[in-house]
Formats: structure tokens, C-alpha cells, sequence
């Protein structure tokens, strides 16, 4: 018998699951069970019930079937970046195993199975000059960013969303079967699926359009956090001077102490100004010159890369940690915002985040694509990231130190918000999910929901739940 509470699965049954798949089957009380339910956010552990590496579509739509047929609900989890609920009961679909790329550059469309992260993309692209709409993070999985919209450092303001480039996706649904899904053979679930995350299937395979770009101009500028307000008020000023192929970013951050950091970065207080451009690096030179006139520079990395490169304009981490986080969307950004942001994280705030990071969005991010999707955020001109690192045990002072600077920016916010950036705790909040999505696009995707999973099958999620 399973060990999971409320669980009543039989040795028998797991048996004939094992049967029925090619890949492994785990069960909690082993290592390999430990390491299939690894997570990049150390603090979202998983415990499901039993756990199905899937080797492809033929092992997703039997583990979906078994689920079912036992009442089980369905998690899924391929890089792992972005964990909402631990699966308690649950059936883990893991899908890295699932790594297939092939790269048609004649027609410039990339297709990727379920396991496929970023950084395996970007040297397969780049053989042929092109370039996906990739995020900050190339270390996260493809699908997953994908279906929460997908905001690029680079790509967002001249091409929109990620989702905005999807050709088809095939999808398990959760009546065991495979699907392939397009804009015009079942437009709603299109729509629905790329912008509402997990909730309506396990996507086995994607194909997506990819563009004729090589290099950029970027990386960061950190200056010191004691000139917070002037970077903060050039940033403001500068923003509505440059055009779509200009996509910028600030964190305010209090870097650890690590020795992977340079000399002067390392356990520093800095503001870490983030560029991506797509013209010349004489160009953007030029347009970044106010920038750099604003404040003394700790260090300059801004400079010519290569697009496989697009990770070193934000320097994201790539090791796992336990952390706590929170998002919103701004309406705007004014004097008076950014004097609130100098209140809340500055130097004299006592804050002890990690990273307060606002974004620039607009451009072709407000634009509605060819093929429209449920992606909430479209149309909101910033969007905020607040980051506490830490241990569980300290949760709750992390969460008051995330609350207090989320509701200090409650004046500007809107109630919509970037779906890929939101924590667990707003992901597993039902009133929070509707203003996050906005009422009109979450009924119509409570009513997609009730027709391709009225039982909820996939709630480990962001969760939508059927109408």
C-alpha cells in the first residue's frame, strides 16, 4: 500500500502500472524517487504518491489513464522551476526524458518534446543564425515558460510573448488522450493552453516560430545601492525615448557574499541595471550614455554577445535554493513610485530582499497576436519580482518582508499579473487566480476547463478550476 495519506493505492496496482509504461515507476522511501521529485525552489518539495518517468506520449497517456482510473490527480514537472503544490496524493509526471529538438531553419520553426530546456535549444538554433523567444533563464524548460506566456529580455518588445509564436502543441488530455492542437482544429483549447500553465493537460510536444537573430547588445551596468534614486529617476525619464528593439530592467539587490561573484560585487548592495538590444553596439552605446551618466559604475558588462549569451543580461541563478517570492503588475511608473521603491528597498529601507526587479515591458507585449492566446498580462507596462532566499524555517519573516514591500507598491498596482511569475501562494489562491487572469479570461477558461477536465484532474497548478 502507498504510505501517502488519503492514498489507497495497492502493490498490485503499481505493478500493473509498471507494466503499462517504459519508463521508471518510483514510490516514496527511495533515492531515485528523491531525485525524480528534485525541485529548483528547495522550499516546494514534491511528495506524490507514485511518480512515472515518461520516455514519450505513449508513457504520458498511460500514466494519465492509470490516474484517473485510481482517482489520482496529476502533476507534472520537467525542469522543475516553478513548483506550486507539493502533489501530496498525487501522480508525478516527470518529462525530462522527453528531450527530442529538431530545427527546420528553412521554414524557422523549432520543435521540442515536454523535457527540453532553453539551454539545449540555443546551440541548435544558433547553427543557423536564429533565435527563440527566450527568457532570462535559459536553464528553464521550454513548455513551461512557454505555456505561462514567456517574456523575453531580448525578443518581448519586438516580437511579444512566447506564446504569441506557437504553431501547434500535442497535449494529453485527461481523458488518456493524445491531441494536436492548433489554432484552427480546437482554437479554444489553443487559446486556453498557452498563457493558463498546467491546467488543462500534459503537453508531450510544441513547434514554435523562431527569428533571424544572431547577436545583441547587453549584459548589466551594477552600480552602487547608495544611488538607488538617481538610477531609478534616469531609468524612468529614459524609458519612453527608446524603441521596441531597447528592452531594459532594474533589480535592487543585495548579492551574497559567494566567491562567484567578482571583488566588487560580492555581498554588495547594488543596482543592477539589465540591457538587451537588438541594433549595433555603437547604438546602443549612444542610446545607453544617460544611463551611465546617472550614477559611478561598479562594474560595466554591457557589451557585444552572442544571442546564446542572453543569459548574462540578468545573471539569473542556476542552483537550486529554498526561497520565497511574490509578483505584480505596475500601471505606471512615476516620481512618486520610484520615491516609494527608494522607501521600501533602498538604503536606508532596512529591507533585506535579495532582488526587487521591475521590467519594462510594452511594444509588441501589448500587441495581440496572429493567433490570440489567454496570456493575462498583455498590455501592462512593468511587472515587479520580489525574491527572498532562505531557509523554510524562516518562513514567515521572509513572507512579512515580501508583503510589506508588495503592499507598499499597492498604489500602482494592477490587478492583473504575469502568470510565470506567480509564487506558490498566489498560485493556490482561487480569488487571486481570477483578478490575476481578469474576470472575463478566467470564466471563458473555467469553461474550457469544464470541457476538456471537468474532474480537475490537473490541479497542482495554477489552478483554474472548471466552471
Amino acid at each position: 500500500m502507498s504510505n501517502m495519506p488519503g492514498v489507497n493505492l495497492r502493490p498490485e496496482d503499481v505493478t500493473a502500472l509498471r507494466r503499462t509504461v517504459r519508463g521508471p515507476v518510483l514510490e516514496p522511501g527511495t533515492e531515485e524517487y528523491k531525485a525524480e521529485c528534485a525541485t529548483f525552489n528547495l522550499a516546494c518539495g514534491l511528495r506524490p504518491a507514485v511518480v512515472v518517468g515518461a520516455l514519450d506520449a505513449a508513457d504520458v497517456r498511460a500514466a494519465v489513464r492509470f490516474a484517473t482510473e485510481h482517482g489520482l490527480p496529476v502533476a507534472v514537472k520537467s525542469a522543475a522551476h516553478q513548483v506550486v503544490s507539493a502533489a501530496e496524493g498525487g501522480l508525478l509526471i516527470t518529462t525530462g526524458r522527453m528531450k527530442g529538438i529538431s530545427v527546420d531553419a528553412r521554414n524557422r520553426t523549432v520543435r521540442v518534446e515536454a523535457g527540453v530546456c532553453w539551454s539545449e535549444v540555443l546551440p541548435r538554433t544558433a547553427e543557423f543564425g536564429l533565435a527563440p523567444v527566450v527568457g532570462s533563464a535559459p536553464n528553464v524548460g521550454v513548455v513551461g515558460y512557454t505555456l505561462g506566456g514567456g517574456q523575453s529580455p531580448l525578443l518581448g518588445r519586438t516580437h511579444g510573448y512566447a506564446a504569441d509564436h506557437v504553431r501547434w502543441l500535442d497535449v494529453v488530455t485527461a481523458d488518456g488522450e493524445s491531441r494536436r492542437v492548433t489554432p484552427d482544429g480546437e482554437p479554444d483549447l489553443f487559446w486556453a493552453l498557452l498563457g493558463c500553465k498546467g491546467n488543462f493537460g500534459v503537453v508531450t510536444a510544441i513547434e514554435f516560430d523562431v527569428f533571424p537573430v544572431a547577436r545583441f547588445y547587453g549584459g548589466g551596468i551594477y552600480f552602487p545601492g547608495e544611488h538607488l534614486e538617481r538610477v531609478l529617476e534616469a531609468w524612468r525619464a529614459w524609458l519612453p525615448t527608446v524603441g521596441e528593439e531597447m528592452t531594459s530592467s532594474i533589480g535592487i539587490q543585495r548579492l551574497p557574499d559567494i566567491p562567484v561573484l567578482p571583488e566588487p560585487l560580492r555581498g554588495a548592495f547594488v543596482v543592477h541595471l539589465r540591457i538587451g538590444y537588438l541594433g549595433s553596439a555603437a547604438d546602443g552605446a549612444e542610446l545607453l550614455a544617460p544611463l551611465r551618466a546617472a550614477a559611478p559604475a561598479l562594474a560595466d558588462l554591457v557589451a557585444e554577445r552572442p544571442f546564446t549569451a542572453i543569459g548574462e543580461i540578468h545573471m539569473d541563478p542556476v542552483d537550486p535554493m529554498p526561497y520565497f517570492d511574490r509578483s505584480l503588475c505596475l500601471e505606471e511608473f512615476s516620481e512618486k513610485t520610484v520615491q516609494a521603491l527608494v522607501e521600501l528597498a533602498g538604503p536606508e529601507s532596512g529591507c533585506t530582499l535579495a532582488n526587487v526587479e521591475i521590467r519594462a515591458l510594452g511594444g509588441a507585449l501589448d500587441r495581440t497576436p496572429r493567433f490570440p492566446n489567454s496570456v493575462a498580462s498583455r498590455g501592462l507596462p512593468y511587472t515587479v519580482f520580489v525574491l527572498a532566499p532562505g531557509d523554510p524555517a524562516h518562513a514567515e519573516d521572509l513572507r512579512a518582508e515580501l508583503e510589506r514591500v508588495v503592499d507598499g507598491l499597492a498604489p500602482w498596482t494592477a490587478e492583473r499579473k504575469m502568470v510565470n511569475f506567480l509564487s506558490p501562494d498566489e498560485a493556490t489562491d482561487a480569488e487571486g487566480m481570477r483578478a490575476a487572469y481578469g474576470t472575463e479570461r478566467y470564466e471563458r477558461l473555467a469553461e474550457v476547463k469544464r470541457r476538456y477536465d471537468p474532474d480537475n484532474v490537473f490541479r497542482f497548478n495554477h489552478n483554474v478550476t472548471p466552471a
